[in-house]
């Protein structure tokens, strides 16, 4: 596998992708402390080749704490016991997120309540507050 397959068209060589392992955080013993599990990967954005532009505007525009000012996607992945598992799962949340900024989202066409509803939570607002004056106190007068 020298490439990571995104879509039909899009294919990024693993050779723009860095994985490091890192020793992963938390609980999990003797393991945890002596072997490398988690894998830290990067993914330079804006210089590569195989993301077309209008997809690298739009993973630059989202708000995802994943994606740094200079188009470098950081992943971190250490759910895994093993180092292969966790490069995967990194590469996974990868191209998922390189999907999803592939899907054109629909624009939101603002709406306005009918009459008919407004009447509706008026009247409701009414009989609530009618509701309300009769459990004021009775005074003796």
């Amino acid at each position: 596998m020298d490439t990571l397959d995104i879509s039909d068209t899009i294919r990024i060589p693993l050779s723009e992708i860095r994985m490091t392992a890192i020793r992963s955080q938390g609980a999990g013993g003797q393991n945890v402390n002596k072997v490398a599990t988690a894998i830290h990967l990067r993914f330079d954005v804006r210089n590569s080749d195989a993301i077309p532009d209008s997809i690298k505007s739009r993973l630059q525009s989202v708000a995802d704490h994943r994606v740094t000012d200079d188009g470098v996607i950081v992943i971190k992945s250490q759910a895994h016991r093993s180092q292969d598992r966790n490069r995967q799962a990194a590469l996974d949340r990868l191209t998922e997120m390189l999907r999803n900024a592939l899907r054109e989202r629909k624009r939101r066409i603002k709406t306005k309540p009918s009459k008919k509803a407004k009447q509706k939570r008026l009247d409701q607002k009414t009989r609530r507050g009618a509701l309300k004056r009769t459990r004021h106190k009775v005074s003796d007068d």
